[in-house]
């Protein structure tokens, strides 16, 4: 049973397909079937039209622009209305949205989820190999790097985390930039105006926890500027 706040995505990939609705109804009428009976919001719908051959979809990154924006998830019609391509599935999962596909609801585990599972034994393979090179290096009397195990992270490792963590409080701020810009247009020109513009839209802090407040708004303007 479909709970939460949903963005839908349906495609079709050609522009007579569109023009017509040919294609475009029966989807829409999937995600319904999908969301019926529970407590549940549809926020709002994407169609595009498009070759599922291509990655580059404007609608789709809206889709998940907005999936975030909202804390939603993403309910599409059918599995192949996103991508025929496996990499671009796993995409998903670094766009940091839950989905959803009408006709195989467990989708979103099976598909992202083995392939997590393929990427993370790939790296441990990586990992083996490096380990026992740079046991043989020191075998041969070569002098490894100053950090000892269990000494703590490498400068060059911390640097990393920190660009990492600004790079997703960044991308928060890029989502919400459009959201922030309507309120001020529409007066909300205080932090708190804004703050209370955001709390009464539902959307969600970068936490998840808790409501909007001027500070918050103030960091997210930082961001921006």
């Amino acid at each position: 049973m479909a709970e939460g706040k949903w963005i839908s995505y349906l495609r079709v990939s050609t522009d007579r397909q569109g023009a017509s609705g040919l294609g475009v109804e029966a989807q829409r009428q999937s995600v319904a079937d999908y969301l019926n009976g529970g407590r549940w919001k549809l926020i709002k719908e994407f169609v595009e039209v498009e070759s599922g051959k291509k990655i580059d979809r404007p609608q789709l990154e809206a889709a998940l622009k907005a999936c975030r924006l909202h804390g939603a998830k993403l309910v599409i019609a059918r599995l192949d209305r996103l991508s025929r391509d496996a990499h671009f599935l796993l995409g998903l999962d670094k766009a940091g949205v839950d989905f959803v596909a009408a006709d195989m609801p467990n989708a979103n585990r099976l598909t992202v989820g083995v392939m997590a599972l393929v990427a993370e034994d790939v790296r441990k393979q990586i990992s083996s190999t490096t380990k026992s090179a740079l046991a043989a290096a020191k075998a041969r009397g070569v002098k490894l790097g100053g950090f000892r195990a269990g000494a703590g992270l490498s400068p060059e490792a911390h640097e990393r985390s920190r660009a990492a963590i600004q790079a997703r409080a960044n991308g928060r701020a890029a989502d919400i930039a459009g959201t922030i810009a309507a309120l001020q247009a529409n007066g909300a020109t205080s932090l708190r105006a804004i703050a209370a513009g955001l709390n009464d839209q539902g959307i969600p802090t970068a936490s998840g926890r808790g409501t909007w407040s001027a500070v918050q708004v103030s960091r997210v303007l930082e961001r921006l500027t």
